[in-house]
């Protein structure tokens, strides 16, 4: 029996990395929101890998927590590694990457949101999302309870009509053994949305008392501990190690042996399994040259002896698994305490979303995370938070937060997954973004942080760290290039010892800076004047100077795509009436309706001429 439970500006449904996000931004922008979850004990239920960043993952998290968000707070506070990637490679993919207590890091979100000023937290499954004409007024739950609201955002996960399979066993069921949202996708198709099916998958957990840690290899963190946010302190913590094993032949021929009874190729699997972060079976089939796998075995926490099998994704049959994973060095007595296994769940189309990843037939209705397509938790929270902040502009009249490709990591990923779509989950990476020399992670604050505070969501304590420290290495850049030194003897000395060439006369500290082998800090030696900047100060500014070229030739093509994404395509457009465009394009640009040239251009199957053609006609309507 229906009934009238409340009213809300906001209902955010689901509780996981993305719905988090939308909730505490929607809350922390002045909304009154509601965030539900089929269960509570599920909120930033991290229920696949233990860990928080990596190459363009962690740029996410630091673009989040730039903007207001939660995530790198979290990590920070409840990590038990971490390292620094890519150290050998340049700033553009070097990456945090963060082992977490996953149950801390659950338990402290939740504790976030409770105590989120504006935010009810609430059990229930929601089976229908209201509208009238063609625009959001509430939802209803399983147990008949409506709730009022002017905007939704949907963030269900792998829920949705979730099919858990292991060989040849599957069942109705979500991630980590909790109920599925079986009613919701009904709902959804009947609002018009197109629905695909994908899958993703999961390792064994297995009993760190039987693991033989000494026949691998130690990967220890980093001796200084870094950590995601800005608004984070000096931490000190003990860390846990991570080890690394390797597949072997006789592991292969257990896979290929039993590779009949594998979901993924017998049918038992519906769904389009991430390209990026294929099973340990696909990797078998697709590599057959390849001797061996890597294969880390991670600690899930401080007060609990499960570890993560990373590398090891797969639904192959329990009795298969287990041969298969005692072939391994290091694991020839594992027991296996959570069987891998695979997920089916459905997701929507994006390409049915505004940028603002605002629904383009409903009226607030917000999607973020893996029902649009994408895998992971960091893209997940991003889109999270993208869509919580365009729920609280659109419900206090103001326009939405778009980032672009040249501004963001995050606008990187909504922008591809919109415009271009997705035929499976969907990874961020590095080489996807076009101008990732500027998109570092170490500059995220920079880049951000200014706009956070514009819509309210960055407080005012986060909001003079960035001033002060922005301040600090201008201040720093101004002085280096004024002050000179001269060929001294106490100079001489110091480029020898550095292996640095000689000067003939007078040089400044900006420019001496730009040798590869000077580094910021051995400035000191020379240099009575150096003020106490941080060691975040000091790495921005060292790779603002030494990748000054290279910066400046990125930010003269970054003018170039601005000019084509200032080129706004008006909203009534009518491609028919279009002549020259291509009957592929005509489709297409009408499906998706791009906002500016330069969303038309990045369209699959809208070719240069097909964009010329339109140019011309937009320069047409102008002239009339």
């Amino acid at each position: 029996m229906e009934y009238f439970a409340g009213e809300y500006d906001v209902v955010v449904v689901g509780a996981g990395h993305a719905g988090c996000e939308a909730a505490l931004a929607c809350a922390r922008m002045g909304m009154k929101t509601l965030v539900t979850a089929i269960n509570l004990d599920s909120i930033a239920m991290m229920a696949c890998n233990p860990s928080i960043g990596g190459p363009a993952k962690g740029n996410l998290v630091r673009e989040i927590d730039a903007l207001g968000g939660e995530m790198g707070v979290n990590i920070d506070h409840t990590m038990i590694q971490i390292r620094t990637l890519n150290t050998k490679k340049g700033p553009a993919v070097r990456a945090f990457r963060a082992q977490a207590d996953k149950k801390r890091y659950s338990e402290r979100m939740k504790e976030v949101l409770e105590n989120q000023e504006n935010l009810h937290v609430k059990q229930a499954e929601i089976v229908e999302i209201l509208t009238e004409n063609n625009k959001v007024t509430g939802v209803k739950t399983q147990l008949g309870a409506i709730y009022n609201c002017k905007a939704v955002v949907v963030a269900t996960g792998v829920y949705l009509n979730g099919k858990v399979v292991i060989g040849d066993v599957s069942y109705e069921g979500g991630p980590n053994g909790l109920f599925p949202a079986k009613k919701l996708s009904e709902c959804l198709k009947k609002l018009g949305f197109e629905l695909r099916r994908f899958k993703t998958g999961t390792p064994a957990r297995i009993d760190g008392k039987s693991v033989d840690l000494s026949k691998m290899v130690e990967q220890p963190g980093d001796e200084t501990i870094k950590h995601f946010s800005f608004m984070t302190d000096d931490i000190e913590m003990e860390q846990k190690s991570c080890y690394l094993t390797y597949t072997n032949e006789t592991t292969h021929k257990i896979i290929r042996d039993n590779i009949h009874r594998s979901p993924l190729y017998t049918g038992g699997i519906e769904g389009v399994g991430p390209r990026y972060c294929p099973s340990i079976e696909t990797k078998i089939v697709n590599f057959p040259e390849r001797e061996s796998h890597q294969i880390f075995i991670e600690p899930e926490g401080l007060n609990t002896r499960e570890m993560y099998v990373q590398g090891m994704s797969t639904s192959l049959p329990e009795d298969v698994q287990i041969d298969m994973l005692r072939s391994v060095k290091g694991l020839e007595n594992c027991v296996m305490m959570r069987t891998g296994y695979a997920i089916d769940y459905d997701c929507i189309n994006p390409q049915q979303l505004k940028l603002s990843l605002e629904a383009k037939h409903i009226d607030g209705l917000f999607f973020a995370g893996q029902i649009n397509g994408s895998s992971g938790y960091e893209e997940a929270a991003a889109q999270g938070l993208i869509a919580g902040i365009n729920a609280a502009l659109k419900l206090k009249g103001k326009e939405p937060l778009i980032l672009d490709r040249s501004e963001a990591y995050i606008g990187v990923l909504i922008d591809d997954l919109v415009t271009k779509g997705t035929n499976e989950p969907y990874r961020m990476m590095t080489s996807r973004a076009e101008y990732r020399l500027i998109l570092r992670q170490d500059n995220a604050d920079l880049r951000l942080t200014q706009k956070g505070y514009d819509i309210g969501l960055v407080t005012e304590e986060r909001y003079q760290r960035f001033i002060k420290k922005k301040q600090n290495i201008e201040n720093e850049l101004e002085r280096l290039k004024k002050k000179t030194i001269g060929a001294s003897d106490k100079v001489k000395e110091f480029l020898n010892k550095y292996k640095s060439a000689d000067i003939k006369s007078g040089i400044s500290l900006y420019d001496l800076l730009k040798r590869p082998e000077i580094k910021y800090q051995y400035l000191a030696e020379i240099d009575d004047e150096m003020p106490g900047l941080t060691e975040e100060e000091a790495e921005e500014l060292e790779i603002q100077i030494k990748y000054e070229g290279y910066i400046k030739k990125q930010l003269a093509q970054v003018e170039q795509f601005k000019k084509l994404e200032g080129k706004k395509i008006p909203e009534d457009i009518d491609y028919k009436e279009i002549k020259g465009l291509s009957s592929e394009a005509r489709q297409k640009l009408t499906e998706i309706r791009p906002v500016n040239i330069g969303q038309a251009s990045r369209i699959s199957g809208v070719s240069p001429a097909d964009i010329s053609v339109l140019m011309v006609y937009m320069e047409q309507l102008k002239r009339r």
